[in-house]
C-alpha cells in the first residue's frame, strides 16, 4: 500500500496536547506544506491544541517560507523548544515574525537551547536513555542558574537541570517523547525509502525519525518527488521506509530562500568561483576582509551568521582560491556542509561547490571534538567580563544557534561585526574610514543582556580570541580587552574610547594601523590581495 498522501490527510492524526519535531535550517529542508497543512487546520477546526513543538534548528524565514511561523499561533502552540529562532523584519510587512510577539507578549512557553543539545538529545531520546548530559554550556544562559534557556516568564518548567556526576558539573537535559515529527528528503517512493540526492543539507532529519520510533510516534515526510521502487541505490536511501508513515509530494518546494532549485549547493554541479556573488563595499565587508587575515590553510575553519559569513566571499575577491587555492582551505559550518564556499544571507548554512555533506548529529560530534580549530563568529554584545552575548538582546531572541558548542570548542576565536549597530553609516576615502553617522546601540556595555559564552573562561582554557570590528581590533585577555589596531581616520578617544561603556584592559604600547587597503576601492582591494 502507498504511503503517498496529500498534506492534509497527513497532519490529520495529530491530537490535542502531543509533542511535534520538525527538522529545517532557516529554509533549507524545511516541510514548509506540513507546517502549512497543520497551521491551516487549526485555523479551519480549532485543533489540535496546546501541542509542544521540538525545533532544533530555526525553520523558515517568517516571509516566503514561513517555517514555524505557520504554526505560531496562539491555542495551537502552547510550547516551543528551539535550537534558534527567526528574527527578521519583513521587507514587505514591516513586521518580526509571528513567533517573535508570542514569545515577546509571553504567549507561549518559549526554550532556547544551543543547537548541539538539540541534535544530541534527539540521540538519546532514540536509544531511550534518561537524557543527554554533557559539559558544554556551563555557566551560560541554558545553565539552570542563568534561567536554564527559558525565553519567557510562562515557561516555568525545568528543561534542563544541573548535576554533579563523579566531581564534576554538567548540565543534564531529561529525555521526553516525541509523538509525530516532520522530516524533509529529496525523494521517497511509496513505501517511504527516502533519499537526499538533491539536497544542500541532511541536519537531523535521521535523528527526528530515529527519536519519533523510539518514542513510538509517527514520521512524516515531505519530499520534491516520487520514484520507483529499486531504482535508487540503497547506499542513497538514508531513512528506511518502514520507519516512515507517510510522505507528502511537494514539487514546488523551493530548495532555500530566493533559491528554487540550484545543484550547486550539493555538488550536482560545481559553479565558476567567477560568479560567486560580490560582496558590496561595507563596514561588514571591512570586518569580514580583516577578520580573514586570521584564516589559515589547512586548518577546518567554521564560520557563524553575519560578516562572518562573508569571509570566504572576501578571499575569493582577493583571488585567494585562484588555480585550485580552495582546496588548502577547509571551510564549514555547524549544519554539515564541508568545502566549497560559504554562503552569507538566506543562503548561510550551506556551502556552494561542498565536497561533503555530514549528518547534522555527527557535524555536532565533530564541533565538540574540536576539529573545528578556527571559529569565526559573530556578537550582538560584549562586556566588560569578556562575557559574549548573541542570544538575546533588545527585541531580539534569536538564541545560541551552534554558537555556544563552537566557541567552547574551538581553538582560535574571532567575533566579527560592527562597533555600534542601529543606524550606522561609515565612509571610505583614500584608505581611509570615516563615520557619518554613529549607531545608536552600542555593543561593548558593562554588562550583557544575556551569557551566551564566556570567553575569558576559554582564555583561561587556552584558547585565543580577538574582537575584529570596522574601526579597531581588540586581543582578548582574561582580565579585559587589549586595544591592538585601529582604522586609519578614525580618532581613537572618540570613535572607540567614547563608543564603550567600560575601559578596555589597556592600550597596545605599539598601537598599530589596520591595513589601509581595508578601506579602499574594491579594484584596490582585489589588487591588494
Amino acid at each position: 500500500m502507498s504511503k503517498i498522501v496529500d498534506a492534509a490527510t497527513a497532519v490529520a492524526s495529530i491530537r490535542n496536547g502531543s509533542t511535534l519535531g520538525c527538522v529545517g535550517v532557516i529554509g533549507w529542508v524545511t516541510p514548509d506544506a506540513l507546517l502549512k497543512a497543520l497551521g491551516d487546520r487549526f485555523r479551519n477546526e480549532a485543533g489540535p491544541r496546546d501541542l509542544t513543538f521540538y525545533f532544533p534548528v530555526g525553520t523558515g524565514d517568517a516571509q516566503g517560507i514561513k517555517g514555524m511561523d505557520h504554526v505560531a499561533q496562539e491555542g495551537l502552540m502552547k510550547r516551543i523548544v528551539g535550537g534558534s529562532y527567526i528574527n527578521p523584519v519583513d521587507p514587505v510587512t514591516g513586521k518580526r515574525p509571528e513567533l517573535m510577539r508570542l514569545i515577546r507578549e509571553n504567549k507561549v512557553e518559549a526554550y532556547s537551547w544551543p543547537i548541539g543539545a538539540t541534535m544530541h538529545w534527539l540521540r538519546e531520546v532514540a536509544r531511550r536513555s534518561p537524557g543527554y548530559m554533557t559539559r558544554v554550556g556551563l555557566d551560560t544562559y541554558i545553565d539552570p542558574k542563568n534561567g536554564g534557556g527559558k525565553f519567557t516568564e510562562c515557561a516555568e518548567d525545568d528543561l534542563v537541570k544541573r548535576i554533579a556526576f563523579e566531581g564534576e558539573d554538567y548540565l543534564f537535559y531529561p529525555a521526553w517523547k516525541l509523538d509525530t515529527v516532520f522530516i524533509c528528503a529529496s525523494s521517497s517512493d511509496q513505501y517511504g525509502n527516502l533519499s537526499f540526492e538533491s539536497d544542500a543539507l541532511v541536519s537531523s532529519n535521521i535523528a527526528l525519525a530515529l527519536a519519533a520510533k523510539g518514542s513510538g510516534g509517527r514520521v512524516i515526510a515531505q519530499v520534491r518527488r516520487e520514484v520507483a521502487h529499486g531504482t535508487r541505490p540503497a547506499s542513497e536511501v538514508r531513512i528506511p521506509g518502514m520507519f516512515v508513515d507517510a510522505v507528502v509530494v511537494d514539487p514546488q518546494m523551493m530548495m532555500t530562500t530566493d533559491v528554487a532549485f540550484d545543484p550547486a549547493y550539493f555538488s550536482g554541479v560545481r559553479r565558476p568561483l567567477s560568479q560567486l556573488p560580490p560582496v558590496p563595499m561595507s563596514a561588514d565587508k571591512v570586518v569580514a576582509m580583516r577578520a580573514a587575515q586570521e584564516v589559515r590553510q589547512r586548518e577546518l575553519s567554521i564560520f557563524g551568521f553575519g560578516a562572518a559569513a562573508d569571509i570566504p566571499l572576501v578571499m575569493a575577491e582577493q583571488g585567494k582560491f585562484i588555480d585550485g587555492g580552495l582546496q588548502d582551505y577547509w571551510f564549514t559550518t555547524e549544519h554539515g556542509s564541508y568545502g566549497g564556499i560559504v554562503m552569507p544571507g538566506w543562503q548561510f548554512s550551506a556551502n556552494l561547490n561542498p565536497d561533503a555533506i555530514l549528518d547534522g548529529i555527527y557535524q555536532f560530534d565533530a564541533i565538540d571534538g574540536g576539529l573545528c580549530e578556527f571559529a569565526a563568529l559573530a556578537f550582538a554584545q560584549f562586556d566588560s567580563h569578556c562575557t559574549v552575548n548573541v542570544s538575546k538582546f533588545g527585541v531580539a531572541n534569536p538564541g545560541a544557534g551552534g554558537f555556544i558548542d563552537i566557541a567552547e570548542n574551538a581553538k582560535r576565536l574571532v567575533f566579527t561585526g560592527t562597533f555600534t549597530t542601529g543606524g550606522l553609516e561609515v565612509e571610505f576615502d583614500d584608505g581611509k574610514l570615516r563615520i557619518v553617522k554613529e549607531g545608536k546601540v552600542r555593543k561593548f556595555v558593562p554588562n550583557v543582556e544575556h551569557i551566551t559564552y564566556s570567553v575569558a573562561s576559554g582564555i583561561g582554557r587556552g584558547q585565543t580570541a580577538k574582537v575584529v570590528t570596522e574601526r579597531a581590533v581588540f586581543e582578548v585577555a582574561a582580565e579585559g580587552l587589549i586595544l591592538t589596531e585601529v582604522a586609519p581616520g578614525i580618532d581613537v578617544r572618540r570613535d572607540v574610547l567614547g563608543q564603550m561603556e567600560f575601559a578596555p584592559l589597556r592600550i597596545a604600547d605599539q598601537l598599530r594601523e589596520m591595513d589601509a587597503a581595508l578601506f579602499a576601492s574594491p579594484e584596490l582591494q582585489a589588487k591588494a590581495g
